[in-house]
């Protein structure tokens, strides 16, 4: 994991000088602070849902709750994605995005640390808290990108995805070990992550000084009436909710099938680690290498297959042996494939109002479209008693998924 970490923070660091090296010098303090922000604020994005998967058996110990259930816990956050999408014009019209961004850190931290309190109600309530949090950022991060970086979309893009994926494999890692190592258990294993969300927040506080309010009133069904009729925004839309369905399946529940494969709970904690790690990689590298591209459909060949390749691995006799190798490529194409939606987002949109549609439409329908993910692959075991009927069903999506990624990577903006 050393290695992975080494290069993203080699990559992240060229790229990061790489924009803020074109910003006039009199404006240069102020991007910084900007750009790390952005990236403060993304590295936040997915430890409250990354540190469960690992933790999944001792939860289940815990609580009692079924494996359905259990997998409630990554959908709640999804179902909040999907539906606080379509509402976030209507918050940031009334308190900016800067400002809309300072109360959805608020409300992560609070979400968090309800979750240490020892209750289920607790625990679920908890999680659909920071899950609101959590998705006005993810909508309004890519207008942030379109609005203020036109012409470094792509390495912003990389930048923020690749932080995403980094927070993660972080929390993935280290999840077990703060648990029963560090002897603070799991409920503060989940809450400890508190602490990065409020140094996050207090490194946007400066950016509410320049908070302006959208220059259009248009709201999730405004956006969906104009982009409604248009083939290429429901292309990226399903693109992004497939691609979200596998990425959250195997972050909920990739520890869990290696540990009946015979892992213990902390190796096959540093295997999801080692997912994000290379997640991590790919999500920072995939969109410049995309954006230098006017038409990214072999790219959308070379991950899905790639993917459908380690959903076979996870199910044949080499899955011990090969935890490592199978881990790793699913990283690369579900966190890399993500990092692409992100960026079609932003290249399919002629301007940021249409981001900012396109990135409201996009969300909503597709984490709503993911959130059925993680609930029925844990039904699907619970009703066959193996995972090979749940990884079955994944390997069906990543199938479907082909044709609308082909579409999506097509250069054709959306109308």
């Amino acid at each position: 994991m050393y290695f992975f970490s080494r290069i993203i923070a080699n990559v992240s660091t060229k790229l990061f000088m790489s924009v803020t090296s074109r910003f006039e010098q009199n404006s240069s303090l102020r991007n910084v602070l900007l750009i790390g922000g952005i990236l403060l604020v993304s590295f936040n994005l997915r430890p409250a849902l990354a540190s469960v998967g690992p933790l999944i058996d001792a939860i289940r110990e815990t609580t009692g709750l079924s494996n359905s259930l259990l997998g409630l816990l990554t959908t709640l956050p999804l179902l909040a994605f999907g539906v606080v999408s379509a509402f976030t014009p209507l918050v940031t019209r009334r308190m900016s995005i800067e400002k809309t961004i300072a109360a959805a850190l608020l409300l992560l931290t609070a979400g968090l640390l309800i979750r240490v309190i020892p209750s289920n109600t607790a625990l679920f309530g908890g999680t659909l808290a920071l899950g609101i949090g959590i998705a006005f950022a993810n909508v309004l991060i890519p207008s942030l990108v379109k609005r203020d970086f036109p012409k470094r979309a792509d390495i912003m893009t990389s930048l923020y995805s690749g932080t995403l994926a980094f927070g993660a494999m972080v929390s993935a890692g280290i999840s077990v070990p703060l648990a029963f190592n560090f002897n603070f258990g799991w409920h503060w294993s989940l809450g400890i992550w508190s602490v990065a969300s409020i140094l996050a927040f207090l490194l946007w506080i400066p950016q509410l000084k320049n908070s302006t309010l959208p220059k259009h009133n248009n709201n999730f069904w405004d956006g969906l009436k104009d982009l409604g009729s248009s083939k290429q925004a429901w292309k990226v839309s399903l693109f992004m909710g497939l691609q979200s369905l596998g990425y959250y399946v195997i972050l909920a529940w990739l520890p869990a099938v290696l540990q009946d494969h015979g892992l213990s709970a902390s190796t096959a904690g540093w295997m999801l680690s080692l997912n994000q790690g290379t997640g991590a990689a790919a999500s920072v590298l995939l969109p410049i290498w995309a954006g230098r591209m006017k038409n990214q459909r072999k790219i959308i060949w070379l991950i899905l297959g790639i993917e459908i390749i380690s959903i076979l691995g996870l199910q044949g006799p080499s899955t011990v042996f090969l935890a490592g190798l199978w881990s790793a490529l699913l990283g690369l194409a579900l966190s890399g494939g993500f990092g692409l939606a992100l960026l079609f987002i932003v290249l399919r949109s002629p301007d940021t109002e249409t981001a900012t549609e396109l990135s409201g439409v996009a969300q909503s329908i597709g984490y709503l479209l993911a959130a059925l993910g993680p609930i029925i692959f844990g039904g699907l075991h619970d009703i066959s008693n193996t995972w090979v009927v749940p990884l079955l069903f994944l390997l069906v999506s990543a199938l479907i998924k082909l044709p609308t990624g082909l579409g999506a990577a097509t250069p054709k903006p959306v109308k």
